[in-house]
């Protein structure tokens, strides 16, 4: 049996190294050119557990080999990114170039799985464009839609265990999809069709999207009625049938500040709620630059100098170092663009950034006069605040109720 994987990203490069791990040939395809070099030379730049040591065991044991062309496999996963047109709109042209640099290669009896997030249909419109591009192929390869579900950080952990949705075109390919998971899988395999997997995965971040616009939605309502939002939810979580989330600075991700969209661009009559939730969540990076640009000014006022603030956290969740779609770097993007303070820019887990001059935590503690916290990393949390010092916590980083 040999594996094909198209798209080392983040989940790619992952599945890749987990899959070799199980001594199963794999072979890893990526167009950027940059990162098939850097592979092969033993740099993944990802920063995952398990994943240098997988990779590496792989790379030396034989059983990866890297191009930006396919190969001849028995098993294709297309695992490239689903981007956005400037209207929200999903746009699947990278699963559909992948699939057709897929088609020189493709034989009878193969399997072929997409796992890149996609709007419901999207396997079935995949099927019909290699069945007419290569008629010789109808109903003779197997065809599934089989989402992941991990967290970044996890990736490793979490692909190996975690449940997986199978959803083929038809019962067998479903079948087939089952068993090639199984190899590196020990969570269970549910069999579907392929169009209740795409919308599973979807419906999977739009339900956490929404519950995070209700706990965001209810810090803008305590910050108007001078309630503390983290004991308030802290006290109705002591009700044994209520588990409301903590809010925070917005959503970010490759996935909950994403997904929703697919589902909203092909039902938009039907997702009201899930449409509001993305609103809600798109509003709360807004109420906190503002908030934050308000205490500027106060302090400006009062001191008749330029307040120093330190921003705590660019990446968009606690502890790891992952930007994307981070609703803190687009808060620190606004505020720097007031100029009417000093800035000290905090993020433990990277060493540098492009657009922003990295501080120290130590010095931005020491020299601010505003600490804005917009991401609960385990660094922030046991720091000491002098009681000059004015407190911004949008991420519930010093307000820790049980």
């Amino acid at each position: 049996m040999k594996v094909q994987i198209i798209g080392l990203g983040y989940i790619g490069l992952p599945t890749l190294a987990l899959i070799a791990s199980k001594n199963i040939s794999v072979h890893g395809v990526d167009i950027n050119e940059k990162i098939i070099e850097n592979l092969k030379s033993g740099i993944t730049n990802i920063n995952e557990p398990g994943l240098d040591d997988y990779f590496h065991s792989g790379l030396k044991n034989n059983m990866i080999s890297l191009s930006t062309k396919p190969e001849i496999a028995d098993i294709h996963l297309i695992v490239v990114p689903t981007p956005f047109k400037n209207n929200y709109e999903p746009d699947i042209s990278f699963v559909e170039s992948a699939t057709k640099s897929l088609l020189p290669v493709l034989k009878p009896n193969d399997l072929f799985i997409i796992e890149s997030t996609s709007p419901v249909g999207t396997t079935e419109k995949i099927e019909k464009l290699i069945y007419s591009a290569k008629p010789e192929l109808t109903d003779k390869i197997f065809i599934s839609y089989c989402p992941e579900r991990v967290l970044p950080g996890k990736a490793i952990f979490e692909l190996e265990s975690n449940d997986r949705v199978i959803g083929g075109v038809n019962e067998i390919s479903s079948e087939k999809a089952k068993d090639f998971y199984s190899y590196f899988v020990k969570g269970a395999l549910h069999m579907t069709n392929s169009r209740t997997a795409e919308l599973c995965k979807l419906t999977e971040n739009s339900s956490r999207d929404v519950q995070i616009a209700f706990a965001n939605e209810l810090s803008l309502i305590c910050e108007k009625a001078n309630i503390n939002v983290w004991e308030l939810i802290s006290l109705a979580n002591k009700h044994p049938r209520v588990n409301i989330l903590n809010p925070g600075s917005g959503v970010g991700g490759h996935c909950i500040a994403v997904d929703p969209y697919f589902i909203i661009s092909s039902f938009e009559n039907e997702s009201k709620m899930i449409s509001q939730a993305r609103k809600v969540n798109n509003y709360k990076p807004k109420w906190c630059v503002e908030k934050t640009i308000k205490e500027i000014d106060k302090f400006n006022n009062i001191n008749n100098r330029n307040a120093k603030v330190a921003l705590l956290g660019l990446a968009f969740k606690a502890d790891i170092e992952d930007l994307r779609e981070s609703p803190a770097l687009n808060i620190c993007e606004q505020i720097l663009n007031y100029k009417q303070a000093e800035y000290f820019i905090v993020e433990p887990n990277i060493k540098s950034h492009k657009d922003f001059e990295l501080s120290s935590l130590n010095k931005a503690l020491v020299e601010s006069d505003i600490i804005v916290f917009l991401v609960s990393h385990k660094e922030f949390k046991n720091i000491t605040i002098n009681n000059s010092q004015i407190v911004l916590d949008f991420s519930g980083t010093k307000n820790n109720y049980k």
